[in-house]
């Protein structure tokens, strides 16, 4: 169980109130996800109010956080033994979901 302040809440509801959904990934129990659309990420808490990106966000496969692969000059996103083509508008929807979170986290908390 994650120790959250007021201020971290407070970024949080700033997320839901952007259309993040705030999720739990059970194999990451020290982190919070966030996602949007078949888009995910892991928070980590950083200082008093604020989060981190934990790692690069990532297409959901299977409700799972999948991996960007580069395999015969092609990429995809991967996640045990499903893969899923990372066709250039998903990555694009990718990009975007990182850039609206990044953006997102670095406004101060009152």
């Amino acid at each position: 169980m994650l120790d959250l302040s007021a201020g971290h809440v407070a970024t949080l509801e700033r997320l839901r109130a952007h259309d993040f959904e705030i999720v739990a990934f059970p194999t990451y129990p020290s982190h919070i996800g966030v996602r949007k659309g078949d888009c995910a990420a892991l928070l980590a808490p950083d200082g008093v109010a604020g989060f981190r990106l934990f790692a690069e966000p990532a297409w959901l496969i299977s409700g799972q956080l999948s991996v960007r692969i580069l395999r015969d000059g092609r990429e995809w996103f991967v996640w045990k033994k499903q893969r899923l083509e990372a066709s250039p508008g998903r990555v694009a929807e990718l990009a975007g979901f990182a850039a609206a979170l990044r953006e997102l986290l670095a406004v101060s908390v009152p």
